[in-house]
């Protein structure tokens, strides 16, 4: 059965793999014309990314949906709650445990840690990666809390989100120019292969807990949290970090 799973999973990986492939092939061939370099080494490659697709998806299914499901349902047991649950306070536990999701996963994600890096790079080391990598993990650890508390609360998404946007677009008018760009970029960052799975299922596994929530339109909404408030938090760090700077000077 899990040889038959995994199968599904591989040519699931095939499929979505083969628009990418179909793209680079007709501007090779058909637009630039030339054949493709290091071509045994582009096959190989690819292989490898069907491999490990179908390899993380697989994992997805087995391991990661299911704990952060299994994590929220534990945590909104009796042992945690009160007798009613019906207070949002009561599930401080849950706010504590997605903060520190959003905070680790964040700083274990390659995405984030390939930006960073990057960052560096271009700025000549003015910018620093842990820095930035700090920023955008507590951002997101600030977001997951406040998603959580809103799908307890029963609280409507779209004032929450347009409410972190305009926020957040009132700190772009006062940032410096320099990080505006990368702060936007920070935000997108955060919803890749490590964060997404956990928060989705953190958020899934919260609304089945919560009495009179719907999965389907509670259970989503976390990674929308996720993207906005590292933004705030970049921004933030670089106003901070040039007012220290013109108090110095």
């Amino acid at each position: 059965m899990e040889g038959v799973s995994f199968g599904a999973s591989l040519l699931t990986a095939v499929r979505d793999c083969a628009p990418i492939v179909a793209t680079i092939l007709i501007f090779q061939l058909g637009v630039i014309r030339r054949p493709l370099p290091h071509l045994r080494q582009v096959i190989l490659g690819f292989g490898f990314v069907v491999f490990g697709m179908a390899l993380f998806l697989k994992g997805l299914e087995m391991a990661l949906f299911p704990l952060g499901e299994e994590m929220a349902l534990q945590l909104t047991g009796p042992r945690f709650l009160s007798a009613s649950g019906a207070n949002p306070s009561d599930y401080f536990w849950v706010y504590l445990f997605a903060a520190s999701l959003g905070l680790t996963t964040t700083l274990a994600e390659p995405a984030l840690i390939a930006v960073a890096l990057k960052a560096r790079e271009i700025s000549g080391g003015a910018i620093r990666p842990w820095g930035l990598r700090l920023a955008v993990s507590v951002g997101v650890a600030i977001g997951i809390a406040l998603g959580a508390y809103r799908i307890v609360s029963g609280g409507s998404l779209v004032w929450y989100i347009l409410s972190g946007y305009l926020v957040v677009l009132v700190q772009t008018v006062f940032a410096p120019r320099v990080i505006v760009g990368l702060a936007y970029d920070s935000g997108g960052v955060t919803t890749s292969t490590v964060t997404v799975p956990l928060v989705t299922a953190l958020g899934l596994g919260l609304a089945k807990a919560v009495p009179g929530r719907s999965v389907l339109l509670d259970g989503f909404g976390l990674i929308a949290f996720a993207s906005v408030f590292p933004i705030m938090t970049v921004l933030g760090y670089a106003q901070l970090a040039a007012f220290l700077g013109r108090k110095r000077r």
